[in-house]
């Protein structure tokens, strides 16, 4: 894949660079307004790395709004310091497919890539995220179970969102802290417990099939079917 990331910010430009091309990615990266937007627009990429706001007169939302103008549908991911739910909002009605807050983990934006290039398979939709009847809508942010409309706070969104870019698979704690909470520590609180209880009692209940799973010792795995039917989780996998 050839990936053009547009960051001014030379550490988190680095950082992402280098992460791709391990991951056996064509990177190639600016880092101002004018100069992102003229490589957006006169070349081919699979994937866009944008960052919200940059130099030059030209931020990131022009930028997506030009491309978007132009026809053309290249997968972009906008990496911003805002991180309010409005921001996160504008920046996906503004023509963005994904919105990841800064700081964040490599490992969280390569997931967010590769869920991208599934959603862009023929027939997929990019806006939605979906796991047996529960769909969350990208862009109004909008959750529901069958005909249920389910109300979320600001984190119990991040977390479902996350959950759900790794459905079928284990997410640990550290996943989770990381990439939901931003700590790069372990608190030694019970806050994932409390949330994923929250979540629990407004995704699942009262649905007769439970999408998200605990692993004791393990992390959480969201998927229709129970852990036992889905096979056992990664050996050594961190709690």
């Amino acid at each position: 894949m050839r990936c053009l990331v547009i960051e001014d910010e030379a550490e988190t430009s680095n950082y992402i660079c280098k992460g791709l091309r391990e991951a056996g990615y064509l990177v190639s990266a600016c880092d101002n307004g004018p100069d992102g937007l003229d490589l957006a627009v006169g070349n081919d990429w699979d994937i866009i790395i944008l960052d919200r706001m940059l130099p030059g007169r030209i931020d990131g939302l022009s930028i997506v709004d030009k491309l978007r103008a132009l026809g053309k549908q290249t997968p972009v991911i906008i990496v911003s310091a805002l991180t309010s739910i409005d921001a996160r909002v504008s920046g996906l009605r503004g023509g963005a497919d994904d919105y990841l807050s800064k700081p964040f983990a490599f490992s969280e934006l390569l997931a967010r890539i590769e869920a991208l290039q599934r959603r862009s398979a023929p027939g997929a939709d990019s806006s939605q995220l979906q796991v047996a009847d529960l769909k969350l809508d990208l862009r109004t942010l909008r959750v529901t179970r069958g005909a249920k409309v389910i109300a979320l706070q600001p984190r119990e969104y991040r977390l479902l969102e996350y959950l759900m870019r790794n459905v079928n698979q284990v997410v640990t704690r550290t996943m989770l802290l990381e990439s939901v909470w931003d700590y790069h520590f372990d608190p030694q609180t019970n806050v994932i417990d409390v949330q994923i209880s929250r979540l629990r009692a407004k995704v699942d209940k009262d649905f007769p099939v439970m999408l998200i799973h605990t692993l004791r010792g393990v992390g959480y795995r969201m998927g229709a079917a129970a852990p036992d039917e889905a096979g056992p989780p990664a050996a050594d996998a961190p709690a």
